[in-house]
């Protein structure tokens, strides 16, 4: 059967559900059925009792499950790139909706070419033990609104590799695209392996503290992520929270600031900014420093931002008026300080929608809270700085430290102040790019835990020593 917009739509929104607004046009997308708690509980027993099932069959029909899962978005991806668009605000078109959906079926694949066999690990004739690994049961997720689809299957390919099942909670703005996600998967896939509640922040309390929860994965603030810890140590949970992120970039001084605008440019504003790993400061050597700015102005200025169903734009709103706020307070804040704005930091009060404009902040101090804030958004702020050691110990500085980049023209001398910046990933002129075999998580306040590849399927496993 054919996936249609209108057809998904009508099998996942309720009568009386929950209004969900376009953030470019105010206009209603659907109605989230919202559930209560007693409706979780039953979903986790639900998960719970499939489980074993699932548990029971073979890695490789699994693989070939989660690869017939791959085709399936493959199939709807148009219908689900357009709710996407609608809902979370992103364009159809650039690295957004369609790439968003993409990137699920993607890493359903690579999820089951990944391969994590249990091995020897000493045999010398008088000792031998080997570790195997094993489902830890019922999975929680709970997701964020920047990337709902992509960051959701994060979540569950993993989890269902191993022989877990899961139980979503999506974000509050985002349900929607979460519960057409799962409804594509649920054409392919057991009853009750992947089951999606929509509902308020009590559900993610309860699934941190739910006692059939065994592990829970969260992607979200640094706040949030403290709450869960507190909420899940009765438990004993395990965890993997990928938390806030400030991420700093360190541009050196034999760089050819034409050449790397566009990557710049693209590391802090992909999605409008909106992503946890984004470029949210730049430090600049005072010798490129003034061209370094006007090559990122050059693109901010021709780069289309609008209504993500017009395929001519790459940029899109903010996806809540609550971050629209956050990013317009900071902007205010740095321009009252004296900061300079080179583009943007004006938006139309009298248009509809969550849109600011993209802004670059130039002569800005490095105490300023456009930079010592996480914006996350279409905002970022560009600090000058003289020598290499002021520029580490500035993008040290703050508690966070999900990823972080440098730019130069010299490999080794980008490696080696890379080697000395406090983050999970440090990527070399490029920021933010993740790929499914490459493992990511943050350190300090961004969290912990691993995502991605043979470690992320270690982290939704339970290791097991066999001695003897």
């Amino acid at each position: 059967m054919t996936i249609t917009y209108d057809s998904l739509l009508s099998e996942i929104t309720a009568p009386d559900g929950r209004d969900i607004l376009d953030p470019a046009t105010g206009e209603l997308v659907g109605k989230a059925p919202f559930r209560s708690v007693d409706v979780l509980d039953d979903a986790i027993a639900r998960a719970k009792a499939a489980q074993p099932a699932w548990a029971s069959r073979s890695d490789d029909e699994r693989k070939a499950l989660l690869l017939q899962a791959a085709d399936a978005i493959d199939a709807a991806a148009e219908p689900l790139a357009e709710l996407l668009s609608r809902e979370q605000g992103k364009p159809l078109e650039g690295p957004n909706a369609r790439f968003e959906v993409g990137a699920c079926a993607n890493w359903l694949r690579a999820t089951a070419a990944t391969e994590l066999p249990g091995r020897t690990l000493i045999d010398d004739g008088e000792t031998h033990a080997t570790i195997h690994y094993r489902p830890l049961g019922v999975v929680g997720a709970i997701g964020p609104w920047n990337w709902p689809m992509m960051i959701s299957i994060w979540q569950i390919a993993p989890a269902l590799r191993m022989g877990n099942t899961v139980v979503v909670k999506p974000s509050e703005y985002t349900p929607l695209s979460v519960l057409a996600l799962a409804h594509v998967l649920d054409t392919v896939l057991p009853t009750d392996v992947v089951n999606v509640v929509a509902g308020e922040g009590d559900l993610g309390a309860r699934l941190s503290s739910h006692p059939d929860i065994a592990k829970l994965m969260f992607t979200g603030s640094t706040r949030t992520g403290q709450a869960i810890i507190k909420s899940s140590a009765d438990t004993v949970k395990r965890l993997t929270l990928e938390l806030g992120g400030n991420d700093a970039g360190i541009v050196l001084a034999d760089v050819d600031p034409k050449a790397i605008a566009q990557e710049l440019f693209w590391g802090a504003f992909i999605n409008t900014g909106q992503t946890c790993a984004a470029l949210k400061r730049l430090y600049v050597h005072t010798d490129v420093y003034d061209d370094v700015c006007r090559e990122l102005a050059e693109v901010a200025n021709t780069t289309p931002m609008g209504r993500g169903l017009d395929e001519a734009n790459v940029l899109g709103p903010l996806q809540n008026k609550a971050q629209f706020d956050i990013v317009a307070d900071l902007v205010d804040k740095a321009r009252s300080s004296g900061a300079t704005i080179l583009t943007g930091g004006a938006p139309d009060a009298e248009a509809p929608g969550y849109f600011y404009p993209t802004t670059l902040v130039a002569n800005i101090d490095n105490a300023n809270p456009l930079v010592s804030e996480e914006q996350f958004g279409p905002a970022l702020p560009i600090v000058r700085f003289e020598s290499v050691e002021e520029a580490v110990e500035m993008a040290n500085g703050l508690d966070v430290g999900l990823g972080a980049s440098v730019w130069s023209a010299d490999l080794d001398a980008a490696r080696a102040v890379a080697a000395r910046i406090q983050a999970g990933t440090v990527w070399i002129n490029s920021h933010g790019g993740v790929h499914p075999m490459i493992p990511f998580g943050g350190v300090k306040k961004s969290g912990y835990g691993l995502e991605f590849g043979v470690e992320g399927l270690a982290a939704v496993s339970a290791p097991q020593v066999i001695n003897g």
